[in-house]
């Protein structure tokens, strides 16, 4: 049979007559973007004609098929059938794209949607009652060699305090007139110090222009040494001007990037080098549930342990946090545990601390220097260690960390002397002090706790394959291992992008993977 193929022939522009397969990720987007409460929405482009619920939908698409960049974004939306159909025909340009990628509108239409989405799940009895979080770094649009280490610009800047000091005594020996006081200096007062050098040259100035035939002429010396002066105090004004807007953008962080202020120089684990060189980047939360990502954020702290307890914060506050929280070792501290038990007495935490694996090892359990492993009698409160020698209650004690958290102690002090009143040498320390141990009892209930409900519950083996694979099919499947915009708020915005569309392609696929239960849903295509 002869087909009539003629490309060249006259034909009528009408709308796209497709549609996709039942299980498409398309579908499912369409649905999610259409049951978003949307009032009054910011039509988007230049002129103002595209609606965001369009571009919302072409953005999550393309993500889902690992395609980041607005310029490819705009081929892929007219090259693309299954984006036509979601566009129907509209064709915004790379600018549009770029504008509405960081726009506050995409925030509160990506919060509402994985709001709807956890509704969605758990009400067709999709997701349970456990919370499995997890982080990882994402590198940030910057340039991984500008770094500013806070440590250094507190250096540099005492260097500068002191440079300022002696210049302002050389002043005064070099016998340059102004009205200074040098013995309490304060580096506020280079500002007055500079005008009055500036006030003492003019003046020098119109004396010169008046003693122009005076040689030598003093007052040419008196300049000389102010305008010397004047440029060094001007560079250390600067330098301190400097050092302060660097200390107060790094804030309570250790780094920041010339590039990005709001990234962090972490390690990350694309080390092609491998010698653990830091990068800018940043650190992504998120909370999962059979593979399904329910909540997420990013923190400006590279340590995992601090960031849970706002990222808890969060997820209750959009109602998406289960009974059971589940994380690993990297959160297990006594300021998440406290927090848990204080704030959250409805949850389960699922966490162990970090050298519970270790003590459970031979060498551990007979080492003679580990309290656990020492002689406890509880009726008169006291140690006995592995050599006989018993340490007494002696008084209460508490620290204060970095971050202002309180931790309370029980120091234990030996006794020095036996029963006939003679020093035993166990007792001391090889400089001749009398030994003595610090007990933290909250702690040690928070880590008997962690045992008892870890090894009580199964939930915590479901961690590694639920959290950590959706780490791996951001990174290797959607190929998202660096932002393409610059700034806290603009990265948040296009990680809730990614990972929508990640749910949105874990949606589609979840028919063929558990095809057997799903078909006996009714409205298994219902979203």
């Amino acid at each position: 049979m002869d087909l009539n193929y003629n490309i060249n022939q006259l034909s009528l522009n009408i709308s796209t007559a497709y549609e996709p397969e039942l299980n498409h990720p398309a579908r499912y987007i369409n649905r999610l973007v259409e049951g978003l409460a949307i009032q009054k929405p910011n039509i988007m482009g230049r002129p103002r004609e595209y609606d965001p619920r369009m571009l919302l939908k072409l953005v999550l698409l393309a993500y889902s098929y690992g395609v980041i960049s607005c310029r490819k974004i705009e081929r892929f939306a007219r090259e693309n059938l299954v984006a036509r159909w979601l566009t129907q025909e509209q064709q915004p340009t790379y600018r549009t794209i770029a504008r509405f990628v960081v726009s506050p509108d995409l925030e509160e239409m990506i919060q509402n949607g994985f709001k709807d989405f956890h509704d969605y799940l758990k009400a067709h009895g999709m997701i349970d009652e456990a919370s499995f979080i997890d982080g990882t770094k994402i590198l940030a649009n910057a340039n991984k060699y500008s770094f500013v280490w806070k440590k250094r610009t507190i250096k540099y800047s005492e260097l500068n305090i002191e440079k300022a000091r002696k210049l302002l005594q050389e002043i005064k020996q070099a016998e340059v007139k102004i009205n200074v006081n040098g013995d309490s200096f304060n580096i506020d007062q280079l500002d007055t110090i500079v005008a009055l050098l500036e006030q003492r040259i003019e003046e020098l100035n119109q004396r010169v222009s008046e003693t122009a035939k005076v040689s030598p002429n003093p007052a040419k010396q008196e300049r000389r040494h102010a305008k010397k002066y004047l440029h060094a105090l001007d560079h250390c004004r600067q330098k301190n001007l400097e050092y302060r807007t660097q200390a107060q953008i790094a804030g309570p962080r250790n780094s920041y990037s010339k590039t990005d202020h709001d990234a962090t120089f972490m390690r990350v684990k694309e080390d092609p080098m491998r010698n653990g060189q830091t990068k800018p980047a940043y650190n992504l939360q998120i909370m999962t549930n059979s593979q399904f990502v329910l909540g997420y954020d990013l923190m400006q702290n590279p340590t995992d342990t601090r960031t849970l307890i706002p990222f808890l914060k969060l997820l209750a506050q959009n109602g998406v946090l289960g009974r059971v929280i589940v994380a690993d070792a990297g959160y297990g501290s006594e300021r998440n545990y406290k927090y848990i038990e204080d704030e959250l007495p409805g949850h389960t935490a699922l966490i162990p601390y970090s050298t519970m694996i270790k003590e459970n090892s031979r060498k551990w359990c007979s080492d003679d220097r580990k309290v656990m492993n020492w002689e406890y009698h509880e009726d008169d409160d006291y140690y006995v260690n592995p050599d006989g020698v018993r340490f007494n209650f002696k008084r209460y004690a508490y620290r204060n960390d970095k971050y202002k958290f309180r931790r309370d102690f029980k120091v234990y002090q030996a006794e020095k002397y036996n029963e006939n009143h003679q020093v035993i040498p166990q007792a001391l320390t090889p400089r001749g002090n009398t030994k003595y141990i610090m007990i933290n009892p909250q702690w040690e209930y928070f880590k008997a706790k962690a045992r008892e409900s870890l090894s009580n519950s199964n939930t915590y083996s479901r961690r590694k394959y639920d959290v950590e694979t959706v780490f791996g099919n951001l990174k290797a499947y959607l190929g998202f291992n660096r932002f393409t915009v610059r700034g806290l708020k603009k990265a948040k915005r296009q990680m809730g992008i990614a990972l929508m569309a990640l749910n949105m392609k874990k949606m589609a696929g979840r028919p063929t993977i558990f095809g057997n239960s799903f078909r006996k849903r009714k409205n298994r295509s219902e979203f």
